[in-house]
């Protein structure tokens, strides 16, 4: 428990560090753009300090297995879990005190410029996935399994809630708090990040792209964009993609004989 801990504070820290550098660049490039470069060197200081201190050790033994068919279904449950993640977190409403301390509005603008800013797609939908789940299914995972192998649920579920805390923002949390469940879940029987990096690569691309195409609505919710009877119908719809696959991953996925990420 104390290793997960400390790789959550590490992977907050150098957020930290390297988000207060980059404010010095303040007047000199554009607000956005430093903000994506923080997010970007952020995210290539932590993969290559798990690396290097080998708190997580990515290894090629789980793709020489040729797992294609679950990359395949991984990919389609990303598709199919989105639109019902995000109907149950705009359906919950959260004090509005916990929104203006976590100055939710500000929050939500600065993600939505930085997708629409130059190299914004490839930190927010390739490279950060790739840190976060080295970091927390890669190392925090890993270490939580091997502290409790017998209670696996309870540690999928500690590692998803970090996760979700990691994104410090309340509106943020039921998403990735679901999400952080059913990619432990996978981690947890292939024993490998390649099914959740691809998974969270298909996550977030499909994020950026509705920010962008809906650049002029950076508060639409699913309701506004849909109205109320299509909502339901596109929550549905979903459900039928995302059930299946998550009963052809449970029959696919299975573990490389290295047992490492």
């Amino acid at each position: 428990m104390k290793n997960a801990l400390s790789y959550f504070l590490v992977f907050l820290g150098v957020q930290a560090v390297i988000v207060a550098a980059a404010g010095q660049l303040n007047g000199l490039l554009d607000t956005m753009l430093i903000h994506v470069l923080a997010v970007g060197v952020s995210a290539l200081v932590t993969i290559t300090l798990f690396c290097l201190l080998r708190w997580a050790t990515p290894t090629k033994d789980y793709i020489l297995t040729r797992p294609w068919g679950t990359l395949l279904w991984s990919a389609i449950a990303a598709v199919g879990c989105i639109i019902p993640s995000v109907f149950l977190q705009e359906f919950i409403s959260w004090p509005q005190s916990w929104l203006e301390l976590f100055n939710t509005k500000e929050t939500e603008e600065l993600l939505s410029g930085m997708m629409a800013t130059t190299g914004g797609f490839f930190v927010i939908a390739i490279l950060q996935p790739l840190a976060e789940e080295l970091v927390f299914r890669g190392a925090i995972l890993r270490s939580l399994l091997k502290w409790q192998p017998e209670r696996r649920w309870l540690m999928i579920a500690l590692s998803a809630l970090l996760f979700a805390l990691a994104h410090m923002n309340p509106m943020q949390f039921i998403h990735p708090l679901l999400i952080g469940l059913l990619l432990g879940w996978m981690y947890e029987r292939t024993h490998s990040i390649i099914p959740g990096v691809l998974f969270h690569w298909v996550n977030n691309s499909v994020a950026v792209v509705a920010t962008i195409l809906y650049a002029d609505k950076p508060d639409f919710s699913l309701t506004d964009l849909w109205g109320p009877q299509r909502v339901y119908l596109a929550v549905g719809f979903s459900l039928l993609i995302l059930v299946p696959a998550i009963y052809q991953l449970h029959l696919l996925m299975k573990r490389p004989s290295s047992q490492r990420v």
